[in-house]
């Protein structure tokens, strides 16, 4: 599903329409809230980590945002919004302690302290993931625990060259966890099928079991206004409401909260992996405002409080330790944002909405790219009613293999992951779709959707992913393929012979060269099979017992 992020054009509506007032009583009506907001963030550069130490060419940091609305006694209603890094890939609830350092795209590590406030409020209880081994301070996983990872990128030293890369470098392999014996707050995964014989079959049970994986979105932009719209449920009594924002920011740091305060875990494997990243904790934004007959617009331009930097229920209110004059930073993660002439950091608008009308049907569409782990589709956009006006967003489904999808059979086919910018009618919309597999049949659909959620019909193309990437990579390609994680002891042990003894050597370098020559494709092929892969551990264990009397 993917929302407008940007310039949203609103709805057009005939004269006659105008001309009859709309009541939420009127089965022809919706209610709706539109939220506007500036994220802030953290730009892209050179930058130390911890203060002090040799600054390092990281990629930008956007902040992870959650918006869900209370009554004003404290009840519960709906969370409207979550970052798809917490509501669809599971960053709250990972196998791994919660402190473990971070990184780009880092695999590991339930972060219960993204958004501790949503997560003790919003009336969900899942169980907490843990390793298969049970052992959550160890970022090394066996290979028969480790399935190929389509989302997350493997640990990095900051001195790798690839650690300001916006995607992973190879093929990954990670331990996808399973239940244990606590709860907590924050949903698991929603975009991973089980592996028999390597993932638990907890796994099996995690997309299932996460309901916020239809509220979340892409995180937005730095420094773009942004608008969530909630189409309000047809039973949900008028009345005074309050919509919170939690918003979470890594490596936000400042005099109170910083790598000394906060520092990386000792005595775990591999701790030299990644960066510190607990900062300044998660910061909260509190609007009150009224759904009724008539629209209603409310502000705010401060901050209500912030999150425990422990991951506890507590919220604490303002005080000094927070930073609270510097935009992108602490209380100003949302920044200052101007329109309609009013000035705001949220801005929540309650109205109803006279339409029974839905978008006209997405035009021709084609693929302009298909790499190995996603495409880009391209067709006309249709308008919110019929071709006027623009969409509120689009559902994009997908079946594997060449199939005719029918506005029926879209619900039950798998939803895509996209982004894209919501364009108005009659311009070439452009969606991606991330998540796939390389060399695979692909059916997809895209469907519109307006703010009261009428929905279009289905436009629909086949294609085919490109085979996977074979450049340039700075890995143990054939031992990681055939050990299932890069960070697998005996990987590990590998990479070092590798730094330490053959690059000093002009046979050596002869050897790595030739290695990082044939081991891309190679590994590619080994990582898919059960039975080359287990070929190759045979093969590889003659030099790995060699290596281990060399130490």
């Amino acid at each position: 599903m993917v929302a407008s992020r940007r310039g949203l054009v609103a709805l057009a509506c005939s004269p006659l329409l105008i001309a009859a007032p709309a009541r939420a009583g009127d089965p022809a009506t919706c209610r709706v809230i539109n939220v506007d907001y500036t994220p802030g963030g953290i730009a892209a550069g050179p930058r130390s980590n911890p203060p002090g130490a040799p600054a390092i060419n990281s990629p930008a940091i956007a902040p992870q945002i959650v918006a869900w609305v209370e009554k004003p006694t404290g009840e519960y209603v709906s969370t409207i919004y979550l970052t798809q890094q917490t509501g669809r890939y599971g960053m709250g609830n990972r196998p791994g302690r919660f402190d473990f350092n971070s990184g780009p795209n880092w695999p590991y590590g339930r972060r219960t302290t993204v958004f501790p406030v949503w997560s003790h409020r919003n009336h969900q209880s899942f169980p907490q993931l843990e390793f298969q081994s049970g052992q959550d301070s160890d970022l090394s996983h066996a290979f028969d625990k480790s399935s190929k990872e389509t989302h997350f990128c493997r640990p990095l030293l900051t001195s790798e060259a690839l650690w300001d890369a916006v995607t992973c470098s190879s093929s990954v392999y990670t331990d996808k966890g399973r239940f244990g014996a606590e709860t907590t707050g924050y949903p698991p995964r929603a975009d991973v099928t089980p592996v028999a014989g390597m993932d638990s079959p907890s796994v099996g049970d995690y997309k299932a079991m996460n309901p916020f994986d239809a509220v979340s979105q892409a995180t937005p932009a730095i420094g773009a206004l942004t608008q969530i719209s909630w189409p309000i449920p047809a039973d949900l009594a008028t009345g005074g409401y309050v919509l919170f924002m939690e918003v979470s920011l890594e490596q936000d740091f400042n005099a109170i909260y910083n790598p000394t305060s906060y520092p990386s875990p000792m005595g775990i494997s591999y701790g030299n992996y990644g960066v510190p990243y607990r900062g300044q904790p998660s910061v909260i934004y509190k609007v009150p405002f009224t759904v009724g007959d008539l629209d209603s617009t409310s502000t705010v331009d401060t901050w209500e409080g912030y999150g425990d930097p422990d991951g506890a229920a507590t919220l604490h209110p303002r005080d000094a330790t927070i930073t609270a004059d510097t935009p992108n930073t602490g209380a100003s993660r949302l920044l200052l944002t101007s329109k309609d002439g009013q000035l705001f950091r949220v801005r929540v608008v309650a109205r109803t909405e006279r339409d029974v009308t839905p978008p006209g049907t997405p035009g021709d569409m084609v693929v302009t790219a298909a790499v190995s782990r996603g495409a880009t589709l391209q067709f006309t956009a249709p308008g919110d009613d019929g071709f006027i006006g623009s969409v509120q967003g689009y559902d994009v489904h997908y079946v594997v293999g060449e199939a005719t999808m029918t506005d029926t059979s879209f619900a039950a086919a798998s939803p895509a992951h996209v982004t894209g910018d919501i364009v108005a009618a009659g311009q070439p919309q452009t969606l991606t779709i991330a998540d796939l597999l390389p060399e695979t049949e692909y059916t997809v659909a895209v469907r519109a959707y307006d703010n009261c959620r009428n929905t279009s019909k289905i436009t629909q193309t086949t294609f085919t992913t490109a085979p996977r990437a074979t450049g340039q990579v700075d890995a143990c390609f054939v031992a990681t393929a055939a050990y299932g994680s890069l960070l697998a002891n005996d990987v590990e042990m590998l990479r070092h012979f590798r730094d330490a003894l053959l690059k000093h050597s002009v046979l050596g370098e002869l050897a790595v060269e030739t290695y990082y020559t044939f081991g891309p494709p190679v590994a590619g092929v080994v990582g898919e099979s059960d039975l080359l892969r287990s070929t190759a551990r045979d093969a590889l264990t003659p030099l790995v017992s060699w290596v281990r009397g060399l130490r």
